[in-house]
């Protein structure tokens, strides 16, 4: 769900080579892959989903090797449920999906595409709760509330849930630049402060400072940043070695 004082990129008033720009972004339906997220964005016609146009290649590009598979995936936010609708076409009917909200007029969606389950991303009893009733996650995506508090307290209690090998997304992170959403530019308070925390920790056997954030102790392997979107890929961490080869 994107938040409502967002800038309209559906602005008549906008800049021509902006709009030109954006245009040649968009792949239209026909352009693309039937079994592609873009393709099932745009030819979507039932609950209302709303996401920017730019997350769309990303989703395939990360994943796409979970298409047509068992996967657990768990959804921050549902808002109108059109989202679900298109993860149960892409991921298929073997996928377990849940969505939670703490809206509870999103009740009218649960057992549609997926299970919904009404409750706080911050309360770590709920999120722990409906981890353990999925067996398990593989992707947690956080299109939730978009507060950096929320953000992290969402983080610190499902990434380690996460499964070897899983990802855990967060989206709208441009968010994260406002005060009404507890951030501000360079603020302590920030989630992206806490990804820039997290990059120091990766990075701990360099520098005396230790780890600062527990919750990704040896298990955060990598950091994808797009506009307004962070990709965290879980796996073993192991200390890095180097090996010199070859002749003098």
């Amino acid at each position: 769900m994107l938040p409502k004082n967002i800038f309209n990129f559906f602005n008549p008033n906008r800049p021509k080579k902006l709009a030109t720009y954006e245009a040649s972004r968009i792949r239209r339906p026909e352009e693309n892959n039937p079994e592609t997220i873009e393709d099932l964005f745009w030819s979507h016609n039932g609950s209302v989903v709303h996401k920017w146009h730019h997350y769309l290649p990303i989703y395939d590009k990360y994943l796409k090797k979970y298409q047509n598979t068992p996967i657990k995936f768990l959804e921050i936010g549902v808002s109108q449920g059109g989202s679900l609708a298109i993860w149960r076409k892409f991921f298929g009917m073997e996928a377990i999906i849940y969505g939670i909200d703490i809206d509870p007029t999103c009740r009218k969606y649960d057992g549609l595409d997926g299970q919904v389950r009404i409750g706080s991303q911050d309360d770590p009893k709920f999120i722990t709760e409906v981890i353990k009733e999925m067996g398990g996650v593989d992707v947690v995506l956080d299109d939730g509330s978009h507060i950096s508090k929320h953000m992290r307290a969402t983080f610190d209690v499902a990434f380690p849930l996460l499964s070897d090998g899983g990802l855990y997304i967060v989206e709208d992170l441009h968010a994260t630049y406002w005060r009404s959403h507890g951030g501000g530019y360079n603020s302590s308070k920030s989630f992206l402060s806490d990804i820039a925390q997290m990059y120091n920790d990766m990075h701990h056997w360099y520098h005396d400072y230790g780890l600062k954030i527990p919750s990704t102790k040896d298990k955060l392997a990598a950091i994808h940043l797009y506009d307004s979107m962070a990709i965290f890929e879980k796996n073993t961490v192991v200390p890095p070695r180097h090996t010199k080869m070859g002749e003098n």
